[in-house]
């Protein structure tokens, strides 16, 4: 068994124009004040990171890594979300998603799609160069808008979107293969990999790629009223990142897993930081313990009605307190006789 890393911290929510939160140096010595041990790095955020510079230059990773390392803190991951999610884009969001796209591309999908596979590409280099070994992503999505059946779904439309999305991540997937890097997909709803029958459908189209993995975060599991700690056996081989992130499920007469529209704080399902849901975490930590995972438990604060700081600060202490240092003996080790085959035979009744 192996212990879980952590607490970490996932930058993106908290980056910033106001002080501390909009430059490297300040934003890490914060996260490490707040009591976290690493930081996920959105990859695309120019404040913390010039990517390419660091898809290129090792002693570029290495000077980050010490700015990090002076303040506290370690590099975990790179996230690549939001280039990830440009990889496939229906054109129903082609407007919404433009906005995560440079000037130079926006209203030219296909530029976009180029773009955000050379984001992956170099997110993956960049994170060799840092000495990782898993970066995170969305899918993006081409079937999302199909997600409930009605009108009926012409026969083939799913597959027919499964089939181009798997196209457009195996070069992804194998250029992930070349430098030794896992791409651990954020099971998440408006993605085409929203839970575990979409990722199978996904897998399956790429040949069961060694480097395609999920990053596991529950809140999105609540939300769905999936079952978030069987899909942890259901998957154990292919978590490759873990997200701290609450949510809570109170149906009323009024509305349900769809929402009805409103906003957050008036939705049935809606996120919470970290042990103010219904996230059994206990339960979590337990099975990943159990399970060799060898990551880090991040936090990514997302709440409807806390302050992110607040969040962050309790975040942090809420994971050192749910993290298991794992056993190297038995508890009941103290009361082991000893024995050997014969002895063993013998208890038996063998060798009567």
């Amino acid at each position: 068994m192996k212990t879980i890393q952590g607490p970490g911290l996932f930058l993106a929510q908290f980056a910033g124009d106001q002080a501390p939160f909009d430059d490297w140096q300040g934003i890490t010595r914060w996260a490490a004040g707040c009591g976290y041990a690493g930081v996920q790095v959105p990859s695309g955020e120019g404040r913390f990171l010039d990517l390419v510079r660091a898809a290129s230059s090792r002693d570029y990773c290495d000077e980050i890594a010490g700015q990090a390392a002076e303040a506290g803190v370690a590099i975990t991951e790179l996230s690549a979300h939001i280039q990830g999610q440009l990889v496939a884009v229906h054109p129903a969001y082609d407007l919404a998603f433009d906005g995560f796209a440079p000037a130079a591309v926006r209203g030219k999908p296909r530029a976009r799609q180029d773009w955000a596979v050379e984001q992956m590409k170099l997110t993956l280099q960049a994170s060799r160069n840092f000495g990782l070994d898993r970066i995170a992503a969305f899918s993006g999505a081409l079937a999302w808008p199909y997600l409930y059946p009605w009108p009926q779904r012409p026969a083939g439309l799913v597959e027919a979107a499964f089939d181009e999305l798997a196209a457009r991540w195996r070069p992804i997937l194998d250029a992930a293969e070349e430098l030794g890097q896992d791409i651990c997909y954020e099971i998440h709803p408006g993605e085409d990999l929203h839970d575990g029958a979409s990722f199978e459908m996904f897998l399956e189209r790429v040949a069961n790629h060694p480097r395609a993995k999920m990053l596991y975060d529950p809140s999105h599991y609540v939300l769905q009223c999936l079952d978030y700690v069987a899909h942890l056996d259901d998957y154990a081989e292919r978590i490759g990142m873990f997200h701290v992130k609450d949510a809570e499920f109170n149906p009323t007469g009024r509305q349900g897993v769809y929402g009805g529209f409103q906003s957050w704080v008036d939705r049935a399902g809606r996120f919470r930081s970290p042990g103010d849901g219904q996230v059994d975490f206990g339960a979590i930590f337990s099975k990943l313990a159990a399970m060799d995972f060898d990551g880090w438990a991040v936090v990514e604060w997302e709440c409807c009605l806390k302050h992110p700081e607040d969040g962050a600060r309790e975040g942090a202490q809420f994971v050192r307190d749910h993290i298991i240092r794992v056993t190297d003996r038995a508890f009941d080790d103290f009361a082991d006789g000893g024995a050997d085959m014969a002895a063993n035979r013998k208890m038996l009744g063998l060798d009567r």
